[in-house]
């Protein structure tokens, strides 16, 4: 099918020292009880090189002066941010407008998205515009963006900006194989969620990383051979235990990096 063999390569592909490229973050969501500075804080020491944001902790209307705040706490800590959302967008260009305006503000090279049908005519010229990309979240059975194949449906013909994040803990739920996924969405994957399910269902259990249906080694290698960008947003996500998370967080991290580390790519 030429919809799933078409790619788009990134501009900037990966060196061969793949793992050395690679930097492995956290979506904020993880530590959503905490204040930012404490989330902020618990991200490096467990040892994270990015963060990505969500609006409950960085909301999009910020001001300037609170983009600029949140921005040098990120800096101080010597973090980046990967991504921002999951954001929706609707065919209200004016909203979409300053989401964009945000993330240019704030640095934010990708917004991970829940997008209306009717709001990709004002993506497709603001992804353009701002050089900002717009990265599909899946969230699992019953939602729009349930299977790969419709992340690919909905970015055909689209600005090559426009791509997806792959949540791979709620691909698992759908069904899918993680490692396909990531071969699928190939040149258009510019986000991915570490996250794992016991079961590969609707209504199941989040668990740590390789416990469940993720093989984190043969996801590292997967995105090795597919060129994933070297500032895409590959960001661990568990959102168990919110009260007190951190020791499961450090496994799941121990996990990631031990993946990371023995990639030969």
């Amino acid at each position: 099918m030429a919809l799933l063999a078409a790619a788009y390569p990134w501009k900037q592909a990966l060196s061969t020292h793949f793992k050395s490229k690679l930097k492995l973050g956290i979506q904020l969501y993880s530590l959503r009880e905490f204040k930012v500075d404490q989330a902020l804080q618990h991200a490096k020491d467990c040892g994270f090189d990015q963060v990505e944001f969500y609006s409950g902790m960085f909301p999009l209307d910020s001001s300037k002066e609170k983009i600029a705040e949140i921005v040098a706490m990120v800096k101080k800590l010597d973090l980046t941010i990967s991504a921002h959302g999951v954001n929706r967008f609707t065919k209200d260009a004016a909203a979409n407008r300053k989401a964009f305006e945000f993330a240019k503000a704030a640095g934010i090279k990708t917004l991970s998205a829940d997008p209306d049908p009717d709001s990709f005519d004002s993506l497709n010229g603001l992804v353009k515009e701002f050089d900002v990309r717009v990265a599909i979240h899946n969230h699992g059975p019953t939602h729009r963006y349930n299977k790969a194949i419709d992340v690919l449906r909905a970015i055909e013909g689209k600005d090559e900006r426009i791509g997806a994040c792959a949540d791979l803990g709620h691909y698992i739920r759908s069904g899918e194989q993680p490692v396909d996924v990531i071969r699928l969405l190939k040149g258009r994957l510019y986000g991915v969620h570490l996250k794992d399910f016991a079961e590969m269902q609707d209504k199941t259990k989040g668990v740590i990383l390789g416990k469940g249906h993720l093989d984190c080694a043969a996801v590292v290698d997967a995105l090795a051979k597919t060129n994933f960008p070297a500032d895409g947003a590959f960001s661990l996500e568990y959102e168990e235990n919110p009260k007190d998370p951190i020791s499961d967080i450090r496994e799941c991290y121990a996990i990631a990096r031990r993946a990371l580390d023995s990639s030969n790519a």
